[in-house]
C-alpha cells in the first residue's frame, strides 16, 4: 500500500493516505499479542473445566480475525456513515440489552449475557462506541437552530435522556463497572463539549454519591471494596496469586509456557491476561503494552486538537475515553491499584463481545479522525499536472 500514489483517485488509496497509520499498527501489535497470550493461557484453562485443549483457542483466533476486520471495515466508513452505524447498532444493543433482563444467562447474580450458538453475547460492550458516537452527535447538533421559532434542537436533554435509559437497564442486570465506565465517558464528553466547571464538580459530586450507594445496596460491590482496603478481609486468592507472577516474571519473564499463574487461575485467559503476560514474558512486554495502549490515546487526542468538528471532538473524545478506562480497570485491578472488575484487556483478553465491540470502538476512532482531503489540501501538490489536479479537487468536493 506505500507505493499508492498521491493522485490516486481509488477509494482505498484515499483510505490509505489518510488512516492514522501510526495507530492501525498498534491495534495490530495488540491483537497479535492477544493470539501469544491466549496460546500461553487458554489450553490450561480449558483443561481444567474439561474442555478441549485448543477450544479458546481456536475461537480467538476467529474472534481476533473478525475483529481486525471490523477495525478496517469501519474505518472506511464516511463520519455520516458512522453516525447511521452508531444509531443502528445502539438501538439493537439497546434492545438487546432489555432482552438479558428477561432472557439472559444468570452468572454470579447478575443478568449480562445472551446464549447463542457457540458462545453467549453481552449486549451492553456495544452501548459504549455506540452511546459515545450518539451522544457527540446530540451534544454538537444542540447549537443548530432547527426546530420552529429558531428554537435550538434539545441535544443535551436527549442526551440525558439516552443516559438515564442505559443507567437504568445496566442498575438491573446489575453491571456497576459497565455503567461506571460509560458515566466517566459521558462525563467527559460533557467536558469537552463545554461544560462549566462548577456543573463538572457537581456530576463529580453525584457520581461519588452513586458509587456510595452502590457500595450500600450491593453486596458483591461492598465485598470487593472492603477486600482492596483490608487485606485481612476475605478471600485474596486471585489478586495474591496475580501478584506473584508478577514477580515470579521479573524483568525478563520465565520464558514462553513456563509460567504458573495459567494453572492456578480460572479466569487467567480473560480478567488476568495481564498477569500471565507479566509471570512470562516480564516487566519489559507489561510496559510495552501499556505503552502501546498509552500511544493509541495519546495520540488520538492529540489529533483532536487539530480539528475543528465539534461532532468529531466530543464523539471522538468519548470513545477513546472508554477504551483507555478499559485498559486501565484490567491492568489496575491485576496490579492491586483499584477494586477487581471484570474486564477485558482490549485485543488480548479472551472474549468475543469484548473483541468485536473494542474493533468497533477503534474503527470509529480512525474513521472519524482520518484526514478529510479539503481546497487547502490541494494547493500541496505542486508537482501534479492540471488533469491530475482536477482528480483531486473532484476528490475534495
Amino acid at each position: 500500500m506505500a507505493g499508492y500514489s498521491r493522485v490516486d483517485a481509488s477509494g482505498i488509496a484515499r483510505w490509505w493516505r489518510n488512516i492514522d497509520r501510526v495507530t492501525l499498527g498498534c491495534v495490530g501489535i495488540l491483537i497479535a499479542f492477544g493470539y501469544i497470550l491466549m496460546l500461553a493461557a487458554s489450553p490450561a484453562v480449558a483443561s481444567r473445566i474439561g474442555a478441549s485443549r485448543n477450544m479458546f483457542i481456536f475461537k480467538q483466533v476467529f474472534f481476533l480475525a473478525l475483529a481486525g476486520v471490523i477495525v478496517l471495515a469501519t474505518s472506511y466508513l464516511s463520519r455520516s456513515g458512522i453516525r447511521k452505524l452508531a444509531l443502528i447498532g445502539g438501538i439493537l444493543a439497546l434492545g438487546a440489552t432489555f432482552m438479558t433482563l428477561v432472557h439472559g444467562i444468570e452468572i454470579k447474580g447478575a443478568r449480562r449475557w445472551i446464549a447463542l450458538p457457540m458462545m453467549s453475547v453481552q449486549p451492553s460492550e456495544f452501548l459504549k462506541p455506540c452511546f459515545a458516537v450518539i451522544t457527540g452527535w446530540l451534544l454538537s447538533a444542540r447549537r443548530t437552530k432547527v426546530l420552529p421559532g429558531n428554537i435550538a434542537f434539545p441535544g443535551l436533554l436527549l442526551a440525558f435522556g439516552a443516559f438515564a435509559l442505559i443507567l437504568a437497564l445496566l442498575k438491573s442486570q446489575p453491571d456497576i463497572g459497565m455503567l461506571s465506565v460509560i458515566t466517566m465517558v459521558f462525563m467527559t464528553q460533557l467536558f469537552v463539549d463545554g461544560l462549566k466547571l462548577y456543573f463538572v464538580g457537581l456530576g463529580v459530586a453525584i457520581m461519588a454519591g452513586a458509587f456510595a450507594m452502590a457500595y450500600v445496596v450491593f453486596p458483591h460491590v461492598q465485598s470487593r471494596v472492603q477486600r482492596f482496603l483490608h487485606p485481612d478481609v476475605g478471600d485474596h486468592y486471585q489478586i495474591d496469586t496475580a501478584l506473584r507472577a508478577f514477580g515470579n516474571g521479573g524483568l525478563l519473564g520465565r520464558g514462553p509456557g513456563e509460567g504458573r499463574v495459567k494453572d492456578l487461575l480460572p479466569d487467567a485467559h480473560a480478567d488476568f491476561v495481564f498477569a500471565v503476560a507479566g509471570e512470562e514474558y516480564g516487566l519489559l512486554l507489561c510496559c510495552g503494552i501499556i505503552m502501546i495502549f498509552a500511544l493509541i490515546v495519546l495520540r488520538t487526542l492529540l489529533k483532536l486538537t487539530r480539528e475543528d468538528d465539534p461532532f468529531v471532538i466530543v464523539s471522538t473524545a468519548g470513545l477513546i475515553t472508554g477504551f483507555g478506562l478499559q485498559a486501565f480497570v484490567n491492568m489496575g485491578s491485576t496490579l492491586h491499584l483499584i477494586p477487581t472488575k471484570g474486564m477485558t484487556l482490549p485485543f488480548i483478553s479472551y472474549g468475543g463481545s469484548s473483541a468485536i465491540s473494542v474493533a468497533l470502538t477503534i474503527g470509529m476512532v480512525l474513521a472519524l479522525t482520518r484526514h478529510q482531503v479539503g481546497r487547502s489540501d490541494i494547493g500541496r501538490y505542486r508537482d501534479v499536472s492540471y488533469n491530475d489536479q482536477s482528480v483531486l479537487e473532484r476528490n475534495a468536493q
